[in-house]
């Protein structure tokens, strides 16, 4: 069963509650997206430890219920 982009978007926030989260569903079929997050946690953190946070966020439904996401992880401007 595909996971919505709400759904992605719910469990990011709960993990880091002052991130701006973009979701794009890639093909249309709720297990390819592209999530854009900007967070002023991610700050000292290197990029791979950035979308650990972000995989743990998601509770293990990556690989699962989704299937590929595209991350990309910034600071606040």
């Amino acid at each position: 069963m595909p996971m919505a982009a709400n759904e992605i978007e719910t469990l990011i926030r709960a993990a880091l509650p002052d991130a701006s989260v973009t979701i794009e569903d890639l093909a249309g079929d709720g297990d390819h997206y592209a999530c854009k997050v900007v967070s002023e946690a991610f700050r000292g953190h290197s990029r791979l430890q950035q979308h650990q946070m972000i995989y743990a966020a998601l509770q293990g439904h990556m690989g699962g219920t989704l299937h590929a996401l595209a991350l990309q992880t910034n600071l606040p401007a």
